[in-house]
């Protein structure tokens, strides 16, 4: 069930601040959409946090439709990744956007947090 945060500001485009958490599979795969930002990491964090400690196996976080993740979002994924190995599970990263690719390269959190390798072209 998605969940959207709401802010009371006339002029602001709201969708292009919101963070839309999708359980398509509770405890097993959760889509996150929008922006993993600093208003938005703490409903990302309670989400990812539910999926963990409900679920068993690995978790896998779709981020196909993130498209943005600042530092306090970064935290949230290395936070719920050492989360999940301490309840002996993986979080795995899937359709990771170039952007965010990049950003965890610079960070060299692709180093840290398992991400899902794209299948090759046909």
């Amino acid at each position: 069930m998605p969940r959207e945060m709401s802010l009371d500001a006339p002029d602001l485009d709201l969708s292009a601040l919101d963070l839309i958490i999708t359980v398509e599979e509770p405890g097993r795969l959760v889509a996150l959409d929008g922006r993993l930002s600093a208003r938005t990491v703490s409903e990302g964090r309670a989400a990812l946090v539910e999926a963990i400690s409900i679920g068993t196996g690995d978790l896998v976080v779709d981020l196909s439709g993130l498209a943005l993740v600042d530092a306090s979002g970064l935290g949230v994924l290395v936070g719920a990744h050492r989360l999940a190995l301490r309840s002996d599970r993986r979080m795995l990263l899937r359709r990771v956007p170039e952007r965010i690719d990049r950003l965890l390269s610079l960070t060299h959190l692709n180093r840290v947090l398992c991400l899902e390798q794209a299948a090759p072209a046909v």
